[in-house]
């Protein structure tokens, strides 16, 4: 130090008071429950206790999130909890406010790279959903045609009904057509059956008198040839 020339002795003091205040005003802006980064310059240890004569828990590397659970201003250390739930000791000079730059860095990387995948993810859902569009275009024309014969058979159906309702009707009066037509011929049957039987007692009628006409004339004729036998002889004799 006495080597040093005045300037420099001077800055050299100078810097060290400004490190020394920043610090010191960062020691008092830390509060039980908040979150510090380890910085982004180097790895640092996590200890057992506040000073370097406790073990290493822990290497931290840079931008590693620390659970602030107390701190030592005396002794510049600070109780700290890892996401593990590890727990130890680091000194206050190595948190800072906000993530190291490394790991912003490697964040912003990450969503660069997610950005970047973002087109090809849109084209993918946009093939997708022109896919799905064209499947329910298909099936709305499949439906709409289906609609058509379903609307087309009903007409049918009720063409039909409505001819089953004039079929039954002229079923029914073919019906009571034919049921006069039986028993008119009912009817037709028993006078022809009358007809027969008067028809049959003529007939009988008339073999009668041809069996008795046959009757009288074989009585007759022995008779009539017995008298001109008679006849014959008695000319015959005189």
């Amino acid at each position: 130090m006495q080597s040093l020339p005045h300037y420099r002795r001077a800055r050299f003091l100078t810097g060290l008071c400004l490190a020394a205040a920043l610090a010191a005003a960062s020691i008092g802006a830390l509060a039980e429950g908040e979150t510090r980064y380890v910085t982004d310059q180097y790895d640092f240890n996590l200890r057992s206790g506040e000073s370097t004569r406790y073990k290493i828990l822990r290497q931290l590397p840079s931008g590693t999130p620390l659970t602030i659970l107390s701190v030592n201003q005396e002794s510049g250390y600070a109780r700290v909890r890892t996401d593990e739930g590890l727990t130890g000791y680091i000194l206050l000079n190595y948190l800072q406010n906000e993530p190291a730059a490394r790991s912003e860095l490697e964040s912003m990387r990450a969503k660069l790279a997610a950005l970047q995948q973002e087109p090809d993810k849109l084209a993918a859902q946009l093939s997708t959903l022109q896919n799905d569009y064209d499947a329910l275009t298909t099936d709305a024309e499949t439906l709409k045609r289906d609609k058509q014969d379903l609307e087309a058979e009903l007409a049918e159906i009720r063409h039909a009904a409505t001819n089953a309702i004039q079929i039954d009707r002229e079923r029914h009066e073919l019906q009571q057509q034919v049921s006069t037509l039986l028993l008119q011929v009912d009817q037709l049957e028993h006078r022809n059956l009358e007809l027969s039987n008067k028809t049959r007692q003529h007939w009988f009628l008339i073999g009668a008198a041809v069996v008795a006409g046959g009757i009288l004339i074989g009585l007759i004729l022995p008779s009539l040839r017995l008298r001109r036998r008679r006849s014959a002889w008695h000319s015959s004799s005189l």
